[in-house]
């Protein structure tokens, strides 16, 4: 998969709580979408699908905290908060609405923002992940496919045995998730490994897993006033796509199900073209 992007980029960065800086990549122009990546990832996920998305609006790919050239503090990752950071952005960028799309943790960052602040967030996009606070999610930890969430929530050991090996581990969650085999190059399996090795990216991204229980109780508590504005929520069928349809509905009134054949759980890279398309059929331009 080509990764060259032809589409201008700025980088920028702007500071949102007093001990967080957010970077992200801007490119096009019009409705401005967010695209928000999942672990252990960075903005670079979206390069499949920037180019054509910028044709008609506004990209802006962020580095969720605690990840890539985003800042890395010691507390603040439950989702709320998170999102509360990311509408300080959309706020400094200018926009006074935005369209959000999120895969894996940026699905659940993505809709936190969409429950918080309802008059900002106007289409929703959630990409091949389980919602914290769905009906499915007191069971979630017996499922062998998520091991990592118990063992990312232990205090320090993680960090032990992760550090020194970011490569390998990285690799093993993109090869074995994954149903098109193609989708990740060993420079981007590198890329990835590098950004997790920065200092205080491991214990930071491990965060967002150590703040699940925290969002599944905020989450129940939204859920109770579901969203009305129009939700996308795909997956891949070899993963969370069989089920998302059914468990966005829970959070939501106007959901779209999408379950892409032959894909596992990293829907942008292993099929580009059907994210576009679906993308194309449901954001406003």
């Amino acid at each position: 998969m080509s990764r060259n992007l032809s589409a201008e980029l700025r980088h920028v960065f702007h500071r949102v709580a007093a001990d967080v800086s957010l970077h992200a990549v801007v490119a096009g122009s019009g409705p401005a979408v967010f695209l928000i990546h999942g672990w252990p990832q960075t903005w670079y996920e979206w390069t499949p699908v920037i180019d054509q998305l910028a044709e008609h609006h506004t990209v802006v790919a962020v580095d969720l905290k605690g990840a890539g050239n985003s800042s890395k503090p010691m507390t603040g990752y439950d989702k709320v908060t998170m999102a509360a950071e990311l509408d300080a952005l959309r706020e400094a960028l200018g926009f006074e609405t935005v369209q959000v799309i999120g895969h894996d943790f940026g699905g659940m960052v993505a809709y936190a923002w969409a429950a918080t602040h309802r008059e900002a967030v106007t289409r929703l996009g959630i990409f091949d992940v389980p919602i914290p606070g769905a009906d499915l999610w007191d069971t979630i930890y017996a499922d062998p496919t998520v091991w990592h969430f118990s063992f990312h929530r232990n205090p320090d050991l993680p960090e032990f045995l992760i550090t020194g090996r970011e490569y390998g581990y990285v690799e093993s969650f993109f090869r074995g998730r994954t149903s098109n085999h193609g989708a990740f190059t060993d420079d981007d399996v590198e890329l990835y490994a590098r950004a997790l090795a920065q200092p205080g990216a491991i214990r930071s991204t491990l965060g967002w897993y150590r703040a699940l229980e925290q969002d599944a109780e905020d989450n129940r508590k939204f859920k109770q006033e579901p969203l009305t504005i129009p939700v996308l929520a795909l997956g891949g069928a070899d993963r969370w796509g069989p089920k998302i349809a059914e468990m966005v509905s829970e959070f939501a009134t106007d959901v779209t199900g999408v379950s892409i054949p032959e894909c596992g759980h990293w829907v942008v890279e292993e099929r580009p073209d059907v994210v576009l398309d679906a993308l194309a059929n449901f954001l406003e331009r």
